[in-house]
């Protein structure tokens, strides 16, 4: 196997820069390059100044192997990026003469005027390599300088990707071999990315092949774990051990695996312990059903929910005595507990969750604002949890239904 590669890609255009564009086509090309095992170390976007590319482009061929640079090879002045790989490395731009005969060609078909800066995009390196562009007019070039390969695409993303994929992967793969990187996304609820990372903290520092990246999102911490190997099987075996050396640290806090959703997994736990729940739901206003609705197969174990908002409905719909609401409080340990009960009978469902608290903006019944009460009722179990969340009104709300999710999964679990 020859020399891993050390790759770069360079975005070039200052609609990137001013957020008129996303920059999808370096997301695009890394994606590209991690299924056949090629390193992606940088990603840069860099406007359409001559000054300013010639720089990038001088850090890059200090540092990668692989240049890969997106965009400014159009027909108008600002199209820089020839002129700023000539400035760095002494290669003079020569007129393509098959590749304006392609443009002049397309004119005529669409009867439309040539203007002369049409010329700008038949232009390549003097004795560099054409990359065929299937889709549009200016060509892809390869061009080698000082032991670091340099490919040249088009900005728009249908031109780039045919040119990336029928003309450089094949010759990326001739560079670095027969590799594979594989990925598994483990997904972990109830603990937070600090704690997590010190408890993985011999993992991470001495990581090398696979490498372990944890990501806090909004459903909780996902460690992708990412091994590269000479075929799937042995980059996946690579994995599975260092996945079990994960999970003997922070097993206790995993739900499962790259695309598996809290909600799914709670789903499939009800449905293999043969129980159903159902949910009262004051300050969630039914967040927590819908979020359960959305999963395929739901039916099989959701018996539905009331969305207690009003006093009333508590105690006229979910049978809350109105001596709890007179004397604890809608927001309370035994409103959220009578709820929970109530809400099992009612809907004749095993397992009765409840949500009960303060989103805000302002104080309820002297409870500050992020005071919930989450109660959980089945049968002889009974757990109610006071909680205190941060943040503007919807976050609060979503937060506490993320952590019904955490309890229901550690008592289902």
């Amino acid at each position: 196997m020859t020399k891993q590669l050390n790759t770069e890609i360079i975005a070039v255009g200052t609609e990137l820069l001013l957020g008129q564009i996303a920059n999808t086509n370096a997301q695009w090309m890394s994606d590209k390059l991690a299924s056949h095992g090629i390193n992606t170390y940088y990603h840069t976007v860099v406007g359409d100044n001559l000054n300013r590319l010639a720089n990038i482009f001088q850090q890059a061929q200090q540092r990668s192997d692989v240049v890969l640079v997106s965009g400014g090879l159009g027909p108008t002045l600002d199209d820089l990026s020839r002129e700023a790989f000539e400035e760095i490395s002494g290669i003079p731009i020569v007129e393509d003469k098959d590749s304006l005969e392609k443009i002049e060609a397309y004119f005529a078909v669409q009867q439309t005027e040539m203007t002369p800066n049409n010329k700008r995009q038949a232009r390549i390196f003097k004795d560099s390599v054409l990359l065929t562009n299937k889709r549009g007019m200016a060509p892809g070039n390869f061009v080698e300088f000082n032991g670091v390969k340099w490919f040249f695409m088009p900005g728009v993303p249908k031109e780039m990707k045919q040119i990336f994929a029928d003309e450089i992967i094949p010759r990326l793969k001739d560079l670095n071999g027969d590799m594979v990187i594989e990925s598994e996304a483990l997904k972990f609820i109830g603990i937070g990315e600090s704690i997590l990372e010190h408890k993985l903290t011999d993992l991470i520092t001495t990581q090398e092949n696979p490498t372990i990246a944890p990501l806090a999102e909004k459903d909780g911490i996902t460690v992708r774990v990412s091994a590269k190997a000479s075929t799937k099987a042995a980059a996946n075996e690579m994995i599975a051990e260092t996945k079990q050396l994960l999970l003997a640290e922070i097993g206790e806090y995993y739900y499962g695996n790259n695309n598996i959703t809290i909600e799914q997994k709670i789903i499939q736990l009800l449905n293999e312990q043969e129980k159903t729940i159902a949910s009262a739901e004051s300050l969630t206003g039914g967040a927590f059903a819908e979020r359960l609705v959305a999963v395929e197969g739901v039916s099989t174990v959701f018996k539905g929910a009331v969305v207690c908002y009003d006093p009333q409905v508590k105690t006229n719909v979910l049978n809350v005595q109105n001596s709890t609401i007179e004397q604890e409080g809608t927001v309370s340990e035994q409103c959220a507990k009578e709820l929970a009960k109530n809400v099992a009978t009612v809907l004749n469902s095993t397992i009765g969750i409840s949500f009960t608290g303060v989103a805000g903006p302002s104080k309820v019944e002297g409870k500050p604002v992020g005071t919930v009460y989450i109660g959980i009722h089945d049968g002889a179990y009974e757990n109610i949890v006071k909680c205190h969340f941060q943040g503007s009104r919807n976050e609060i709300r979503q937060r506490a239904v993320l952590k019904g999710y955490e309890l229901l999964f550690n008592y289902l679990k």
